[in-house]
Formats: structure tokens, C-alpha cells, sequence
């Protein structure tokens, strides 16, 4: 079911297509018969809408070129049709006046093809062999971009440059004067000529950036310099950065010299705010450099086409350490058992390892728990005076259609009007951000989700806080910006970010971190308690969400074992067509939660269960499900995950040990620590003489 802005949309377009073509035809009448008035209007009128399309609907005219009708064309046949109108035209001499002018537009094509042969050669010497943030790139003497609209918007640029020449032509045809039309050619030659000297200069020593060669060495160096010892690696899509996201403070807090290594050039931009050096090696040739480098463990948050070819580096060892992890099949997904280890929060997940039997050894599954859910707030009771806050955090519909993925088509809507009809319930509605991506029926359940909510506020009043709060939301969001959002100029490519996001300042990741606070809670303090939320923005975070909510309503995700990290009540959708009592036997994260029906039975005892503690017959289970899905307390999870970080660094030690040994030609194996001590055994015998290698 298509939504609803996309008829309309498309009704514009071809309307907007209608009128380029009906502009055509009256420039072709009007230059013919000849009829000034139409030739003129006609002229205009289609250099007009060829502009705004450019800004407007680039998208439209892309495939216009796919018919090689492209802005070239279309241009050329403008000016085609103007000087045919002018051969109409009385007293307008054709070889004493119209022939100086074709040949003057002639020219000024010829400038615009040459313009086009320096920007193909300019954007070719900037464009570098990886992409840098977070680290001082200056020795690839790095400069500013090129303006865009002689550098990157060719149809821009003819178009823009094309509007002396027309409008000259015009009064010539007003007036049968070529000298007016002479004067437009000679701004569009100019402009056209002097803009491609101007784009030339970018090809000149001084504004030209390192060759590929010497970018590669200067990389090189910069490895052997920084040491990096643990990294994160990631490739994918534009909408699944978030899955990266969520580990920069953890990667960020380890023992060593963290990295993030990536291979797709707009996932740096997409990359938030981090202290950690980014480093993006598109091609394959070029990831392999890492091999030589003291890089000794590569975390991976999720699997992608590109993985593999990262794990062709046996010097790295590769921990799986998932995005999420839920019931779902995708968080036992066969491909984990490339990796060295599998990184999972808790017992159940190693459960789950085992119980798929897809080939993951118990003994590769590593317990580290989740580092990132420090900053979840734990159960401080039940909502005492004031109202209930349910957040309702559904997931997506997953590539597979399987029903049970997400409530938002079966059970959304039914859900989210009972809890609109109780007066003492402030709702948060929280989608997944790929919702309706794959399945049209979610997004259109969202979009009427969000209807209702919108109209559920009308019905409600009373207090609202002052016009201070807003300001202070202003001023924190001001200030975030400032923090984590690099500006830019438009004409800013790929190098000249590079330049401008080089080495952070000091303290900046701790700033950040207060700054986000102080945004979350000016954002809470912006709204009354009583009015309901509709949040599809990035901020604020599903993590702030659960300290907002008193009760979770879910689907069988990660959203449901990060939750209960709180130990405050939380239900879960069955979508799935599943009994309730084969939906908990299969879905053990579902143990302790209250389970909701299509119609969404339950809601109502899911209330009454959080408003008083004494029907709240499951907390018990919660807490033991905590430890189950999420492992101990005691150690920290930070202080594990570290640890599992260390440790399996170590065996990429041993690893590099033992090559070593077999290449030097000495027999056996032998661990870091005995190469150490066999070391220190030798310079302790008065100069004896030591064979064994060292790292």
C-alpha cells in the first residue's frame, strides 16, 4: 500500500515532464511560423524549468538522461530552436549578423566540453586511495575543493552560464539587433573560459594533493607511528551505521590504540561523534596493508559482503560481536563461525549457539556482556502520583515476512489505542528507524500509528512549561551541534573534510558526553507530562527512552534484553501465530514479560501490574532473566569485555610468535612469555649467545 504523499508527488512530476515537453513544442511553433511573442515566452519559460528541475527534482531529469535526453541535449536544442527562430525573424541579416553568433555559441560549447575534460581530471587527482577522520592528514597537503558548479554539477553550470546567451538572444529577437545577442554569447564565453582556467589551477603543483603512491607510504607511516592494537570493522549500507554507532564509547574505552577501519567513503560522515581514528580503505589491494601493521584484534558488529575480505588477514584475529541480540535467527546467523571468537552478553546467547548448531564451538563463544548499557538507570519503583509513561518500541518487518518480526502491522495500531484510551498513560512511540523499508503494510501502520497519537494530543491539556525550557533546549542543542556536527561548505569534497576533521581536540569525547546528557534532559524538560511522543529522530536515544518509561512494549528484538538490563516490566507482541505458551519456549527472552495478543489482550493488566508492585507477579523472573540474557554484574561488563579484548590479542601474539619461529627455522611452539623469559635467560649468561626470536 503505497503512502499517501507518493501520488501526488509523482502527478507533480509528470506534470512538471508535460510542461518541459509542451515548452518545446511552442519554442519549435513559435521559431517556425514565426510567432515572437510564443518564441520568446516558449524560450524563456524552458530554460526556467530546466533550472528549478535541477534544484528541485534532479531525480526527474536523471532519468530523462537514461533516454539520452540529458541536460546537454536539451540545452543544445534550445539554442538550436533560437537560432532557427532568428533565421525567421525579419531584419535579421543571417550571414552578416546570425553567422558570428553560431559561431560564438559554437565556442562556447567547445569551453564547456573542455570544462568538463578538467573536472573529470581534477576529481580524479582528489580522490585518494582511503579516507581519513580524526587524524592530522595535512602531509598529503590537503586543500579545499573546487566550486561545486564547475567541479561536480556539469548540467548546473551549462544551464547557469546559459542564461546570458539566452536572454541576449531574446532582445535581439525583440529588437532584430545581433548586437544584444552578442553580448549574452560573450558572458556565457567568458564565464564558461574563465571558469575552466579558474577549475585548471586545481591540476597546478601548489593545489595538487599526494599521488596514490605516496598517499599509501604516508599511510604506512602513519600506522607504524600510531601502533594501532584493536580496531573495529565495519561495511554496510547508509541506514545501518547505527549498527557501528552504539560501540564507539566501548571501543573507545579499551586497553591499546583503538582504530575504525571502514570501506565505504560515506560511512565516514556517518560515523558519530568519536576521539577514535577512522581510517577508510575502499579497496581490497589496500585493506591488505594491514596485514604488516601491529593491528592484533578487528571487532565486527555485523556481517557484511565485504567481511570476508578483511578475514583473509590471519595476523588479525576477529572477534563477532553483533549489533543486538535477541531470539531472532539472525542473532545465530552461520557466517559467525568464520570469525576466531563470537563475542555474546550472556549464558543465554551461548545457549542459543548451541542449540542452532550452525557450527559455532562452545569454546569460541565468549561471555562479555553489554558494555554499553551503562547508562540505563535500574527499577526505582512504581510511578507514584503522576503518570504512567509507556514507551512502545516496536521493531521492523525483517527481510524474511515472517509475521512474528514486528507488532506494528497485526497488533500497532490495537495496541496504541488502548493505551491512548487511558487518561493516566503518557505514550512514547519510539518505530525502528527501517520500518516499512521492506513491507509497504509497516509503513503505512506507521504512518496511521503516528496519525493517532497526533490526534490523541488534541484531546488533552494543561500546563506546559515555560518559554525558558525551550530556550534551554536551544541552547543544549546548540551546543551538541557544536560538539558533534562538522559544517561544512557545499563545495566541500571528501579531502577537504579530511583537512577540517583532522586531530580532535582534547577532552572533546568527555564533552560530548556531558553535552548529550544535558540535551536529554532539557529535551524531557521541554514537554509536558502529559502530552504523547511520536520519536523517529536519532535523538533522543532508545537508551534515554527507557529511563523516560515505567513499562516497555516490544517485539522479539535487542531492545527487549537491553531493557531489562532496568528490571522494570516490559511486555511483548505475539505476532507470530504461536500459542503463548510455544511463543515463551521458543522466545526465551520473552520469559518474564507480560505477552500481548493481536487485539492487544493484556494491555490493561500490564498497566495495573506497573502502577502497583503487588500485581506485579514477575520481577523475580526479570531479574533472573537479567543475569541469564545479560550475564553478571560483578565483573563489570566493561571490565570483561576489556579483558576478552586483551586476551584475544594475546593469541594473535602467539600467533605471530610462532610464524616467526617456523620462518627462522626453529622447532616448536612456543607462547609470548616464553619467548620473554628465554630473553631474559640469555642476557643474564655473560653474552651467550641467543637464537631465539623475538617479535
Amino acid at each position: 500500500m503505497p503512502s499517501a504523499g507518493i501520488a501526488p508527488r509523482r502527478a507533480v512530476q509528470l506534470a512538471a515532464l508535460l510542461a518541459m515537453m509542451v515548452a518545446f513544442t511552442a519554442q519549435l511553433v513559435g521559431a517556425l511560423l514565426p510567432v515572437i511573442p510564443l518564441f520568446i515566452a516558449a524560450s524563456v519559460v524552458n530554460l526556467g524549468l530546466d533550472l528549478v528541475l535541477q534544484h528541485k527534482q534532479p531525480g526527474l531529469l536523471a532519468v530523462l538522461g537514461r533516454i539520452r535526453f540529458d541536460v546537454t541535449v536539451r540545452q543544445l536544442l534550445r539554442d538550436m530552436l533560437i537560432l532557427v527562430g532568428l533565421l525567421h525573424i525579419d531584419g535579421i541579416n543571417p550571414l552578416e549578423e546570425q553567422a558570428p553568433l553560431t559561431i560564438t555559441l559554437l565556442l562556447f560549447y567547445g569551453t564547456h566540453f573542455v570544462c568538463q575534460a578538467v573536472a573529470v581530471l581534477v576529481r580524479r587527482t582528489r580522490s585518494l586511495p582511503f579516507v581519513t577522520r580524526n587524524i592530522d592528514a595535512s602531509a598529503l597537503r590537503l586543500s579545499d575543493a573546487p566550486p561545486r558548479i564547475l567541479s561536480r554539477q556539469t548540467g548546473r553550470r551549462l544551464l547557469r552560464f546559459s542564461v546570458p546567451t539566452t536572454t541576449g538572444m531574446m532582445l535581439t529577437a525583440i529588437t532584430t539587433d545581433a548586437f544584444w545577442g552578442g553580448i549574452g554569447l560573450a558572458v556565457s564565453l567568458a564565464l564558461s573560459a574563465g571558469g575552466t582556467l579558474y577549475l585548471g589551477t586545481w591540476l597546478l603543483p601548489k593545489k595538487r594533493v599526494a599521488g596514490e603512491k605516496q598517499a599509501l607510504e604516508w599511510l604506512d607511516n602513519w600506522l607504524a607511528e600510531y601502533r594501532p592494537t584493536v580496531g573495529m570493522y565495519f561495511s554496510g549500507g547508509s541506514s545501518s551505521a547505527y549498527q557501528a554507532n552504539m560501540w564507539l564509547s566501548t571501543l573507545a574505552s579499551l586497553d591499546g590504540n583503538p582504530i575504525i577501519v571502514l570501506r565505504e567513503r560515506f560511512m565516514v560522515q556517518k560515523i558519530e561523534a568519536t576521539d577514535v581514528p577512522i581510517v577508510c580503505i575502499p579497496k581490497v589491494a589496500n585493506l591488505m596493508r594491514l596485514e604488516h601493521s601491529t593491528l592484533k584484534v578487528l571487532l565486527h558488529p555485523a556481517n557484511s559482503g565485504k567481511t570476508s575480505q578483511i578475514l583473509r588477514i590471519p595476523s588479525i584475529k576477529h572477534a563477532f560481536t553483533n549489533h543486538g541480540e535477541s531470539d531472532k535467527l539472525s542473532s545465530c546467523n552461520p557466517y559467525a563461525k568464520a570469525y576466531d571468537e563470537v563475542w555474546v552478553a550472556g549464558p543465554a546467547a551461548r545457549d542459543r549457539y548451541q542449540l542452532a548448531d550452525i557450527g559455532v564451538e562452545d569454546k569460541d563463544v565468549i561471555e562479555v556482556g553489554r558494555p554499553q548499557l551503562a547508562p540505563i538507570r535500574p527499577y526505582a519503583g512504581a510511578p507514584a502520583d503522576r503518570m504512567t509513561t509507556v514507551l512502545y518500541a516496536p521493531t521492523w518487518e525483517g527481510w524474511d515476512g515472517n509475521p512474528g518480526n514486528t507488532s506494528v502491522i497485526l497488533a500497532g495500531e490495537n495496541i496504541v489505542r488502548e493505551l491512548l484510551a487511558d487518561e493516566n498513560v503518557r505514550l512514547l512511540y519510539k518505530p525502528h528507524p527501517m520500518t516499512g523499508s521492506v513491507d509497504p503494510r509497516a509503513g503505512a501502520a506507521n504512518t496511521r500509528i503516528q496519525a493517532m497519537i497526533t490526534e490523541a494530543n488534541t484531546r488533552r491539556g494543561g500546563a506546559r512549561p515555560g518559554p525558558e525550557a525551550a530556550a534551554e533546549l536551544a541552547r543544549r542543542t546548540e551546543e551538541l551541534n557544536a560538539l558533534t556536527t562538522s559544517a561544512f561548505r557545499k563545495s566541500a569534497d571528501e579531502l577537504e573534510r579530511m583537512r577540517l576533521q583532522g586531530t580532535p581536540q582534547e577532552g572533546r569525547a568527555a564533552a560530548v558526553d556531558a553535552a548529550v546528557t544535558a540535551w536529554e534532559a532539557a529535551y524531557w524538560n521541554s514537554f509536558p507530562e502529559w502530552e504523547h511522543r511520536v520519536i523517529t529522530t536519532a535523538r533522543p536515544g532508545i537508551f534515554s527512552c527507557f529511563n523516560e518509561a515505567d513499562v516497555l512494549i516490544s517485539d522479539v528484538s535487542s531492545v527487549v534484553s537491553d531493557y531489562l538490563s532496568s528490571e522494570k516490566p516490559y511486555a511483548v507482541a505475539n505476532t507470530s501465530g504461536m500459542t503463548e505458551d510455544d511463543f515463551r519456549a521458543n522466545f526465551p527472552t520473552v520469559r518474564a514479560a507480560t505477552i500481548l495478543t493481536p487485539g492487544a489482550d493484556g494491555v490493561a493488566g500490564l498497566l495495573d501490574a506497573v502502577r502497583d508492585p503487588g500485581q506485579d507477579t514477575l520481577a523475580a523472573e526479570r531479574a533472573e532473566l537479567k543475569e541469564h540474557l545479560l550475564g553478571p554484574s560483578d565483573p563489570p561488563s566493561s571490565v570483561r569485555f576489556n579483558q576478552a579484548a586483551l586476551d584475544l590479542a594475546a593469541k594473535a601474539d602467539e600467533r605471530r610468535v610462532r610464524m616467526e619461529n617456523r620462518l627462522s627455522g626453529i622447532p616448536g611452539q612456543r607462547s609470548q612469555e616464553d619467548v620473554d623469559a628465554s630473553e631474559t635467560a640469555g642476557q643474564e649468561s655473560n653474552g651467550a649467545s641467543d637464537t631465539t626470536a623475538t617479535v
